[in-house]
């Protein structure tokens, strides 16, 4: 079946589905982005995604270009003309099409409206949640604003290439004072001795992911325990689980960071247990 995406108002077969080249978002990344999980046709999480958008356009001044229901309805149709029913959603804003200039085009610029929806196979999910993945660590050379989910991300293009030629799946950011913020695509977390479940907390030097927010959830389910707090890569190679999330997979099992195994060197109880969990907690539509 040949694939549609949504482009400013028109569903267009895969190959015409195109926009200007003097589109800012081509220009200068000047947009934002969405990805979001669809599970057996439905999606997931809906609400919350379209609350970070919101808030990731105003943070740029991008001004919301249809309606949140409008939204819905167009996600909805996307993921049921390509027949989508385990897969993602990718759904991305510009400032719209202006001449080259950097400073904002004219109030009346409408804003550029993709959105694009591709069924994935799960089983390559499980079978590394089965496992476990390695990651790397790097330094942070982002801009300040991160927690802004914008499409300019050619620094996490460049982690994430470093630890696909280094072995790894995921590239985890430290800052200058030597802690961990979160990955190229995800947020990082640990487990510690006593059980206790780490992430950073939320603010401008992370990105709040969508399928975070749900692990806090998830955790109170469990009866667990949970940490806002930044941790430092020793305290990270010392923990006895380390995992990862993110709406493309959901909670992975780090078992390698930098080479060493993180706890037995396998996926642990508690990540595994968060990631069983995981939908009976989401919000999935219907």
């Amino acid at each position: 079946m040949s694939r549609v995406v949504f482009v400013n108002g028109r569903y267009l077969p895969y190959a015409q589905a195109t926009i200007h080249v003097e589109d800012r978002g081509y220009q200068f990344a000047d947009g934002v982005y969405e990805v979001c999980e669809v599970r057996g046709g439905r999606l997931v999480d809906q609400r919350r995604h379209m609350d970070r958008l919101t808030r990731s356009l105003s943070e740029i001044s991008i001004a919301l270009p249809i309606s949140l229901r409008a939204f819905g309805v167009i996600m909805r149709e996307t993921i049921q003309k390509n027949r989508v029913r385990d897969g993602l959603l990718y759904l991305q804003v510009t400032r719209g099409v202006a001449r080259r200039e950097h400073a904002f085009p004219p109030p009346d610029t409408h804003p550029t409206l993709v959105v694009i929806a591709r069924s994935k196979d799960n089983r390559k999910n499980e079978i590394s949640a089965a496992t476990g993945i390695s990651v790397i660590t790097l330094k942070d050379n982002r801009w300040e604003r991160v927690d802004i989910k914008t499409i300019g991300l050619l620094p996490n293009v460049l982690a994430r290439q470093q630890a696909r030629e280094q072995g790894a799946g995921e590239a985890w950011f430290v800052d200058s004072a030597g802690y961990i913020t979160e990955g190229s695509s995800s947020n990082a977390w640990i487990v510690t001795a006593d059980k206790t479940i780490v992430t950073r907390r939320a603010e401008h030097g992370i990105l709040r992911g969508i399928t975070r927010t749900v692990i806090f959830d998830v955790v109170t389910k469990l009866g667990l325990k949970i940490e806002e707090r930044s941790f430092k890569v020793a305290e990270a190679l010392a923990a006895k689980e380390a995992f990862l999330t993110a709406a493309t997979q959901i909670v992975m099992p780090v078992v390698k960071i930098d080479g060493r195994s993180i706890g037995n060197g396998k996926p642990g109880p508690v990540t595994q247990a968060l990631r069983a969990c995981f939908h009976e907690v989401a919000e999935i539509e219907g």
